[in-house]
């Protein structure tokens, strides 16, 4: 039986899809066809030579060497908008308690165990001391509309708050998603410009680290509210704590706590809650799961970070599945290692500078087909299934 290995736990729902699927699930396999893992860090893993695939039960893949993985044609998904649900109710949670000032005021309040009867006049004496906004009327600044910003978006318009939203890559699905009360930023100014409370949902990379620092910063509205719960590094510390202690910015809330921040005055960390329910890690397992028994029977490629999307209906007995460099020429000399074979049906899709590609055919000599086409320089994986 062909093993799927576990990085971390993985919810029963997923490890049940991937069972039936006729999979082993265990973390132990020392030749698995494939691995589910949520936050274990595989940048030190040695991966074997049967490994086709890697599942992460989350949105981040910053934990997986992605490059590493393509160059050996493993192939690493994620699971977006899995856990959109979750994340967004946190925000919401945060876009409240950078305003009301009710963390602070919950442990102020538990100054006053053993006060005894002198507790209600000294709540109304000392409740002045955490007044805050309403944000109805307000406006948010969303800047990334994927799974979550647009969730986040829809939500904060219902709660009665003007939202104006930021993202160049803006998907046809999001689009469609988006309440049609939002407005869309021309660019990032606007948002800094107008806005009361920015949201970020971005993911994290060379080009997005500090991405909040001193020069967005002085762009902003004073006493703005800023909420991260995409990535820590996505915020400059050294500039926010700066930009807090002159008031320029009113109130910092995170889902990434750092030893820079943690207890620093305008400052709330939550512990990395963000997708922390049961009903996200399910989706999360279960997606994971069926992404891998999909591509694994079928070498259907979807929600990949590594590979391009691609998925197509059996058309044949066999389907041959061929990782390679996105270099020109390759359809041909793949099609020409194929000569005399019957291709009822095939499609090829690039990301980068790798591609795949999918053809259906009748029947072949399995040996003989990989053979030929490993023979390509630029091919990097072959599969008949």
């Amino acid at each position: 039986m062909e093993q799927i290995k576990t990085y971390n736990k993985i919810g029963k729902c997923g490890l049940d899809i991937l069972k039936e699927e006729g999979f082993e699930c265990t973390d132990t396999a020392e030749n698995p066809i494939g691995a589910v893992v949520r936050s274990a860090s595989l940048h030190e893993t040695e991966f074997p030579s049967s490994l086709l695939a890697i599942a992460r039960a989350g949105a981040g893949t910053n934990n997986i060497p992605l490059a590493k993985c393509a160059e050996k044609g493993i192939v690493v998904f994620n699971t977006p908008g899995a856990n959109a649900n979750a994340v967004k109710e946190l925000v919401l949670a945060g876009l409240l308690i950078s305003s009301r000032r009710v963390v602070q005021g919950i442990e102020w309040a538990k100054t006053l165990k053993g006060k005894g009867s002198e507790v209600g006049p000294l709540v109304e004496k000392g409740k002045s001391a955490f007044v805050g906004p309403e944000i109805k009327g307000k406006t948010l600044g969303v800047i990334g509309l994927g799974a979550i910003g647009v969730l986040v978006a829809n939500s904060a318009n219902a709660l009665g708050m003007h939202v104006l939203g930021f993202d160049p890559y803006l998907s046809v699905e999001s689009a469609w998603s988006l309440t049609h009360s939002a407005k869309r930023a021309k660019d990032l100014e606007e948002i800094y410009k107008n806005c009361d409370y920015i949201t970020i949902h971005v993911p994290l990379n060379d080009e997005t680290k500090g991405f909040i620092n001193k020069n967005t910063i002085s762009l902003m509205k004073d006493g703005v509210r800023i909420l991260n719960f995409a990535r820590g590094a996505l915020v400059n510390s050294e500039d926010l704590l700066e930009a807090l202690d002159s008031g320029k910015v009113a109130s910092y809330v995170t889902d990434f706590p750092s030893d820079e921040i943690i207890g620093k005055d305008g400052v709330i960390t939550i512990p990395h809650l963000g997708a922390s329910t049961p009903e996200s890690e399910d989706n999360c397992a279960n997606m994971a799961a069926e992404e891998l028994a999909d591509y694994i029977k079928n070498g259907n490629i979807n929600h990949s970070v590594n590979m391009p999307s691609i998925s197509l209906a059996r058309q044949g007995n066999k389907r041959i599945c061929v990782i390679h460099k996105n270099i020109p020429n390759m359809i041909t000399q793949i099609t020409s290692a194929l000569s005399g074979i019957n291709i009822e049906n095939m499609l090829n899709k690039s990301k980068g500078e790798y591609a795949y590609s999918m053809l259906d055919v009748a029947d072949c000599d399995d040996e003989k087909v990989k053979k030929a086409l490993e023979s390509i320089e630029g091919v990097i994986r072959v599969r008949i299934v």
